[in-house]
């Protein structure tokens, strides 16, 4: 007869999380289910329910946990780009990755189609937390208008940009490079951005 390894509640709760995302990166966010993570971990439908209370409150905690691991590799790349320590483009590489090949994309998409908007704030608030922190004391840089647009870029691309890049006879990763460019251009001190103004 075997045993299962005991977990504590947070134990159990992160390997839930982790092997959501799992589920999320191998098969869309319509595998994320209370019973296929439950599957993955070897623990009971109940169990599962226990901590997050429905299939809502873990797809709520999975979007939370992908909200922090973005905002934190994002914030990470721009402070080492600021201090010439990166290439302003990782952000932007950042920013792609965590909506495309990191899930962030289509679980998006996902819960608005799905009608839970409220399950998207965690991360809603992760970005506007990190973009604040961000902003302060760099009158120059359009932060927020800066994040509106790459966030929108990276989205898109994680859903449509490989169709429409195809359709176009474009490479596959063209929205990426407009965006590099972009947010050069967008960052950089100039007399055109508001200076003496």
């Amino acid at each position: 007869m075997s045993t299962r390894r005991r977990l504590s509640p947070d134990q159990s709760r992160a390997a839930a999380i982790a092997a959501a995302r799992d589920l999320l990166l191998e098969a869309g966010p319509q595998a994320v289910t209370l019973k296929a993570v439950a599957d993955r971990i070897g623990r009971t439908h109940a169990n599962v329910l226990h901590h997050f209370g429905s299939a809502a409150g873990l797809q709520a905690e999975l979007a939370r946990s992908i909200g922090e691991s973005v905002t934190a590799g994002i914030g990470e790349a721009v402070i080492r780009a600021r201090h010439g320590e990166a290439d302003p483009r990782e952000v932007v590489d950042k920013t792609f990755d965590a909506f495309g090949r990191e899930g962030a994309g289509a679980l998006a998409a996902w819960l608005i189609l799905m009608g839970d908007k409220n399950a998207l704030q965690p991360v809603l608030d992760a970005i506007h937390n990190l973009v604040d922190e961000l902003g302060q004391g760099d009158s120059y840089r359009p932060v927020h208008e800066t994040t509106l647009w790459l966030v929108i870029a990276a989205l898109g691309d994680s859903l449509l940009g490989g169709l429409m890049a195809d359709a176009l006879g474009l490479p596959r990763d063209t929205a990426r490079k407009v965006a590099r460019h972009h947010l050069i251009e967008s960052t950089r001190p100039g007399e055109d951005k508001g200076e003496g103004q």
